[in-house]
């Protein structure tokens, strides 16, 4: 038994074995007491909250951006349907033809009206009011005699005389004036050069001491 020890168990195979079963079982207990289990579920946990709040994000950045071309594309559909108001032109000299698509009544104030329109009002204009009747809208029986009405119009003959009715639906309506009282007026063109001129000439014939000059357009009631 002299000489060298006897080393044949640490050169044994089983030994280094068990050496790196050992290495792997230290390495696992160091490894768990630096990072308690508790911990391990909070990062796991806090990883996950992390992914959601990220794809959370990413899916409301695409909603933003997706409502803001929706909008984008909505707005320029309707600038491209919207078309401009169209007003249409008054037939103000009754010795002209007035080519329109609308009837009118004698004492309607008639303007051009194309086929196929559905919602439209004229133009705005000048008129001389030269009578007024009525206190009430309900008082569809007073108006404007339609003899006095034509006894006017030949005073005037290049520029329509107009009476109006009450205001029900297919009469025409006035704008800038009562609802509670039914007027005579006339034509005065489209600048108040042109209606201060024909204020003067009525004014001339002493018969309506009352006129005065009001810009209106009009319309059908109902439109």
């Amino acid at each position: 038994m002299n000489g060298e020890p006897f080393r044949g168990f640490e050169s044994h195979p089983l030994r280094h074995l068990w050496n790196l079963e050992s290495g792997i079982s230290n390495l696992k207990s160091v490894v768990c007491r630096k990072t308690p289990k508790a911990s391990q579920t909070n990062m796991i946990s806090s990883t996950r909250k992390k992914t959601v709040r990220l794809k959370s994000t990413r899916a409301l950045a695409v909603a933003l951006i997706t409502t803001a071309a929706t909008g984008c594309f909505g707005l320029r559909t309707f600038a491209q349907k919207r078309r401009p108001v169209q007003h249409l032109s008054v037939c103000g000299n009754p010795n002209l033809p007035c080519q329109t698509s609308a009837t009118f009544e004698p004492h309607d104030l008639p303007f051009r009206v194309p086929k196929n329109t559905i919602i439209y009002d004229t133009e705005l204009f000048y008129a001389i009011v030269l009578k007024t009747v009525g206190t009430s809208d309900q008082d569809c029986d007073v108006f404007v005699p339609e003899r006095e009405r034509t006894g006017t119009q030949r005073l005037f003959p290049d520029h329509k005389v107009f009476a109006s009715r009450c205001p029900e639906p297919g009469n025409l309506s006035y704008s800038n004036t009562s609802s509670q009282h039914r007027f005579m007026a006339m034509y005065a063109g489209t600048t108040v050069a042109e209606a201060n001129r024909m204020l003067a000439a009525v004014k001339a014939t002493g018969k309506f001491p009352g006129a005065n000059i009001r810009r209106m357009r009009t319309s059908f009631n109902g439109t």
